[in-house]
């Protein structure tokens, strides 16, 4: 039998794929592109990566506020720090019920009826930390973000409430905390839901008159607060544009836009 010969070269470059234009775009991106394949499937590699960043987000949901961590972190901003709870008893419960993770649990609203002293005036800003659907947001990125925004607002001449550390927390239970304690606006730092690229990403919601009863369009947020997304410093010079302007202007939310980027295009 004869001996195959090999086919030219110029016919296997022919043939070659040609480079793949998305290759360069997993530079700017997390999201999962140019993956590659190995005949109808997606390389090992790539599946076991994939199957661990789901286990990261479904671990982040379950994840737990490490409570001695954070007294420490929090501790050189010399503000009270109250640990307070939701209705949620359990995370489960918290899952399948969110209205109970927006409201106190009655030994919590007990604790903040001593807050503020009689005969203390309101506070003009309520600083408040939740789980949400990933403890491990406010674990990494809380106090790193405090560092930067309280003496901000302290600069300002602002009275800040003591720090609340709420467990089984949703975002409308600052609504409850911030009215109790007589704040003028909540701000709550809160773990977002967990995503296959950002498993530890935290927001920041903020509410201007802050009442029980109070839906989304009263409030703004600033989001995927983290290192790899929005750096501490620059999150918490927006966070505090959007406290001054709430406070000076007497209102948060869809009638309140964040003009930072406009006010330093007006500095060139």
């Amino acid at each position: 039998m004869a001996d195959h010969a090999s086919p030219p070269e110029s016919f296997l470059s022919s043939q070659a794929s040609p480079t793949d234009p998305w290759g360069n775009l997993r530079d700017f991106t997390a999201a999962r592109i140019a993956l590659g394949r190995v005949g109808t499937c997606v390389p090992l590699a790539e599946s076991l990566a994939f199957k661990l960043a789901h286990a990261n987000a479904r671990d982040a949901v379950y994840s737990a506020l490490a409570k001695e961590k954070l007294r420490s972190d929090l501790e050189p901003f010399g503000l009270p720090v109250l640990e307070l709870n939701s209705q949620a008893r359990t995370r489960a419960e918290y899952l399948q019920r969110p209205d109970r993770g927006r409201k106190l649990a009655e030994a919590s609203r007990e604790i903040l009826a001593d807050y503020p002293p009689a005969g203390s005036g309101p506070s003009d800003v309520a600083l408040i930390l939740a789980d949400g659907l990933s403890a491990t947001a406010i674990n990494d990125h809380a106090a790193p973000l405090l560092a930067w925004l309280v003496p901000r607002l302290r600069d300002r001449g602002l009275h800040l409430a003591p720090l609340c550390v709420v467990e089984g927390g949703r975002v409308a239970i600052s609504d409850e905390i911030g009215s109790l304690l007589r704040a003028r606006l909540a701000v709550i730092l809160i773990g977002e839901r967990p995503g296959l690229s950002s498993p530890n990403s935290l927001g920041v919601y903020l509410t201007y008159d802050p009442q029980p009863g109070r839906t989304d369009e009263a409030r703004n947020c600033v989001s995927n607060v983290r290192p790899e997304g929005l750096p501490y410093r620059m999150a918490a010079e927006k966070v505090f544009y959007l406290v001054s302007e709430a406070l000076r202007r007497g209102l948060s939310g869809v009638a309140l836009k964040d003009e930072t980027e406009l006010l330093d295009s007006r500095k060139l």
